[in-house]
């Protein structure tokens, strides 16, 4: 029986280390999945399961904990760069500036709450305190890489003197936080006295009423002059308009008009556009007449289909420049990347990997389905090399030290920031370096989970040993509730003036602010009470940036306060 003594015991060799790992992280993702009151904690409750673990003495070796926690930290930021990356950059746009910046507020007035409580309520003369905050911050927003961000930052400006276990403070303030969260956004609909109803009949009529979506067919006779002898791709373009011509009749004959289809005055043409470009296209092309058609092509069914793109030659083109509707006749309605919908925009660069939803005629559909690759075994090989060359670029970016005036030391990106920035770099503009950055969504969440779990293992681990001094004999419990003050002021704030100033939808609002805390089951809860994509749109707008923001937020925290 010596050796399973030896096993568990003999903390420096591989077995022991590889069998702490597996019991702390199968553990805490089996009680992570258990509910209570509808909310689980999840991948994190692997962060208690550790503490537990260090507390007992199930350790390791100091050094391999390190590298364990640092490695694992890499991963998870960068995967997440990979996804948020295609999106950050789109968020600013199509009104979503306000949101950016209702956003922006709200993790300004994280911070600003934190230091209120620090001052309120703790010691200012002992200097474990604001690092512990930080801590209860990054819990109270439900935040992981910001946590690793300022774990990192810490080894910065305390150098050899003992580390602060700030995982203590987010362990505390972690749960209220995740609850916090839902209830605040309750709240607010109960303080500016909104009714679902109202909020889910608004928005089936702004729907009904966006005249940007809704298509408007009409038969246009050419009478302008300046189109005789242009092709439809010339007139297209002139046009800078999304139009699907179907028939186009010409002397005696009805065609179906292709890209290079001449078109002379006198000819009459069926088509369809937006409703809302529809009497710009008119004034330009000739007035709306009245004409019987055959309909021969009309037995050819309508069809939506999911197409993947895996052509290479596709990667970095934009959906504008593909001229779809004109010259294929489909319209491309969804864009779907890492698990995430974006806007299906003219100016959108599609990557290898990515999901679009093409409406049409069968036949077009399959033509633009064979343009675009759609053949998923290609996608089967992972593109690992992109993935180690970002984090190599990562490391050397977030290496180089940035001179601050007022900073005891200079700022550091490290090893959160530098690889989350050149993730999001590399997901929106790797195609111009002939990076393929594709990943498969079940790929990607397998790396940033196991990174994860790595991460947090290794910290609850580490902070273990003197979890029950710091906390359950100190000042756990005012980690607690300053934790639960730090989730709900800002969201009670903000989202009331979201709700009151700038008329957003009740919806909208709520996956805003779950987006702003990096949430999923406040954003679960947001879907199950509303039937459209209102949060998830809120979510998603506002998610790329919120995400960099509180990474960026740690470094700056821990390196200019705690440092100073």
């Amino acid at each position: 029986m010596d050796w399973i003594i030896n096993l568990f015991t003999t903390t420096d060799s591989v077995a022991h280390i590889a069998l702490l790992y597996a019991i702390v992280i199968s553990v805490g993702i089996l009680l992570g999945k258990v509910k209570v009151g509808g909310i689980s904690l999840g991948v994190t409750f692997v962060l208690f399961a550790g503490i537990v673990a260090g507390h007992v003495g199930f350790t390791a070796p100091k050094p391999i904990l390190t590298f364990v926690q640092d490695f694992g930290l890499i991963l998870f930021v960068f995967c997440i760069g990979l996804q948020v990356g295609p999106g950050f950059f789109e968020s600013f746009k199509r009104g979503g500036v306000t949101l950016n910046v209702l956003s922006t507020v709200t993790i300004f007035l994280n911070v600003m709450v934190m230091f209120a409580c620090y001052y309120i309520f703790f010691d200012t003369s002992d200097i474990n305190n604001l690092p512990m905050m930080v801590g209860t911050l990054y819990g109270a927003v439900t935040n992981t890489p910001g946590l690793g961000a300022a774990n990192e930052a810490m080894t910065t400006v305390f150098g050899n003197l003992p580390v602060p276990q700030i995982a203590n403070g987010y362990a505390c303030a972690y749960p209220l936080g995740v609850v916090g969260i839902i209830g605040a956004t309750i709240a607010i609909r109960y303080i500016t006295r909104t009714k679902l109803e109202e909020e889910e009949n608004k928005l089936n009529e702004a729907e009904a009423d966006n005249t940007q979506v809704k298509p408007k067919s009409m038969t246009l006779l050419v009478s302008n002059a300046y189109l005789a002898g242009r092709s439809l791709q010339q007139i297209t373009e002139f046009l800078n308009r999304d139009i699907v011509c179907t028939r186009l009749h010409h002397g005696d004959e009805v065609v179906t008009p292709r890209r290079d289809t001449v078109f002379s005055v006198g000819d009459q043409v069926l088509l369809v556009c937006a409703e809302a470009d529809a009497e710009a296209i008119k004034a330009f092309i000739g007035p709306e007449i009245e004409t019987d058609w055959e309909v021969e092509d009309d037995k050819t069914p309508m069809i939506s289909k999911r197409v993947v793109i895996t052509n290479p030659k596709m990667n970095g083109k934009t959906l504008g420049k593909m001229h779809f509707s004109s010259v294929y006749g489909v319209n491309i309605t969804r864009i779907t990347r890492q698990g995430m919908d974006l806007f299906a925009s003219r100016n959108h660069h599609f990557h290898v990997g990515d999901r679009i939803m093409v409406v049409g005629r069968e036949d077009n559909v399959n033509r633009v389905a064979e343009l675009m690759g759609n053949s998923v075994k290609r996608l089967d090989a992972p593109n690992i090399a992109t993935i180690f060359i970002g984090i190599f670029v990562g490391i050397l970016f977030g290496s180089i030290p940035f001179s601050i005036p007022g900073m005891p030391v200079p700022l550091k990106l490290g090893i959160a920031g530098g690889p989350l920035i050149i993730a999001i770099l590399i997901g929106r503009f790797g195609y111009r370096f002939k990076l393929v950055t594709y990943t498969t969504t079940s790929a990607n969440m397998m790396l940033r989970e196991m990174g994860l779990a790595l991460f947090l293992a290794s910290v609850g681990i580490k902070a273990g040993a003197g979890f029950w001094e710091t906390v359950v004999q100190g000042d756990g419990l005012k980690y607690v509730y300053t934790g639960f003050l730090i989730t709900i002021i800002p969201i009670l704030i903000i989202g009331t003036i979201a709700r009151l100033k700038f008329k957003f939808n009740y919806f909208t609002i709520m996956g805003m602010l779950a987006g702003t805390y990096t949430d999923p089951p406040a954003l679960a809860y947001a879907n199950s009470i509303c039937s459209k994509e209102a949060p998830a749109v809120g979510y998603s707008t506002v998610y790329p940036l919120s995400m960099f923001l509180r990474i960026f937020a740690a470094q700056i925290v821990v390196l200019f306060f705690c440092g100073a």
